[in-house]
């Protein structure tokens, strides 16, 4: 078990900050640095054997990026934030649905 554990320390010692923030990059003249929502989780289990099972363990992960947009510098040199309009979307799908339903159950409660 120690085993497994630290290997899935090494897997995610460099999930962070670096993640969500790439390295510059040059496109055109203009420097760039793209910025993504990273998720990631993991977990595991065990369970004793008994009369009708044999002792069992597992466990699994998984994670996902979604890429939000670039920071960039502006013709006046200020920096800004130009956001992926379709990753902007998917990220706020479920804050829209969860709105929609807090408004739906507060509205059904009055009647």
């Amino acid at each position: 078990m120690a085993e497994a554990f630290s290997s899935l320390v090494d897997a995610f010692k460099n999930v962070g900050v670096s993640r969500a923030y790439g390295a510059p990059v040059q496109l055109d003249g203009e420097e760039l640095i793209p910025v993504a929502l990273v998720s990631f989780g993991f977990g595991g289990g065990s369970a004793p054997a008994s009369e009708d099972a044999p002792a069992g363990s597992g466990g699994g992960g998984g994670g996902f990026v979604l890429p939000l947009g670039v920071y960039a510098r502006s013709r006046g040199g200020c920096v800004v934030f130009r956001p992926n309009p379709v990753a902007v979307l998917l990220g706020l799908a479920p804050v829209v649905c969860a709105v929609g339903l807090t408004l739906r159950g507060l509205l059904h409660g009055r009647r």
